[in-house]
């Protein structure tokens, strides 16, 4: 028989006020999964978090970690939280903190093997109100792992990392999942939920608007782009091209958004013989994510920073 979910979330909801946080919200995550959670500012998916681990009661809908509550879950070590506020004890260096937290639960893994495996072995000594944005995140990523949790929860793990630093956390991170652990985190990076995540699941106004495989919701998503070189075209006359949506134009090459690109691509290489580096594209998770979720901008007027 197959285990039984990780996570099942039913009916829930929860609100700050007339703030409507999260409305509604059904989701099942699989054992060993690894789902993004995405949605524009004030979509729900902190609230969600904050509920999954506990740190949120809901006021309506259940919430089940491995069949128990979030608090028996935490509590037995199960679920390794990381989140995206809060900061270091002072004080203590990183080998003292990932000991100390590894003293509260039942089964940790060795702290030597948390620390090589999150790359933080040679900073075990430094003081933590002396480390780097980067070195921070894989401290806190070694908190959250030390517990042997079953389930790492992670909201915006690389927020404020450069490029190379969220390569390396996500390397690490990989190694860690590999094992079979479920992972669920949330970002705005969307080139880190296409990468990584088996399942990606856009929230907006406290609800779920897609849930599956990022192949599968960018199919949705029924245009295409055609990128190419061409000099000195009208975007006027691109824009009249039969299946065209709309023209951008970057130096010396123009990108069309099509509804029908075959027949847009046909209209382009008769009218404009000289085009060349011709590229056909399908859908974006940028796009599927603009056109499931709705304007950011908008999402922001309509809800208060309360519910994340």
């Amino acid at each position: 028989m197959a285990p039984n979910p990780a996570i099942v979330l039913s009916g829930l909801a929860k609100s700050y006020g007339a703030v409507e946080a999260v409305r509604g919200v059904d989701l099942t995550i699989a054992h060993g999964e690894t789902v993004a959670i995405l949605g524009p500012n004030g979509a729900g998916k902190t609230t969600t978090i904050d509920m999954m681990l506990g740190l949120a009661r809901p006021d309506s809908g259940t919430v089940s970690v491995f069949g128990r509550t979030p608090a028996q879950a935490v509590a037995s070590g199960a679920i390794g939280g990381m989140l995206q506020t809060g900061t270091l004890l002072r004080d203590l260096s990183v080998r003292e903190l990932v000991t100390m937290v590894a003293s509260l639960y039942p089964n940790p893994l060795g702290v030597d093997e948390v620390l090589g495996v999150t790359a933080t072995a040679e900073i075990a000594d430094r003081r933590t109100h002396k480390l780097s944005g980067g070195q921070t995140q894989r401290v806190r990523f070694a908190m959250a792992l030390v517990s042997n949790p079953d389930l790492l929860v992670l909201d915006e793990p690389t927020a404020a990392l450069d490029v190379s630093s969220r390569r390396d956390f996500w390397a690490i991170m990989r190694r860690s999942a590999a094992g079979g652990k479920t992972v669920v985190f949330a970002t705005h990076y969307l080139e880190e939920a296409d990468a990584y995540a088996d399942r990606i699941v856009f929230m907006t106004r406290g609800k779920i608007v897609a849930d599956g495989p990022a192949t599968e919701i960018k199919a949705r998503v029924g245009h295409r782009s055609i990128r190419a070189t061409l000099v000195d075209a009208d975007p006027e006359e691109l824009r009249a091209l039969r299946g065209v949506l709309s023209v951008d134009r970057r130096g010396e090459s123009i990108v069309l958004r099509c509804q029908e690109s075959d027949q847009a691509l046909r209209d382009l290489l008769l009218r404009y013989p000289a085009v060349r580096d011709i590229e056909v594209t399908g859908a974006g998770l940028e796009d599927a994510f603009i056109e499931l979720t709705g304007d950011p901008a908008e999402e922001d007027d309509q809800r208060s920073e309360g519910a994340a």
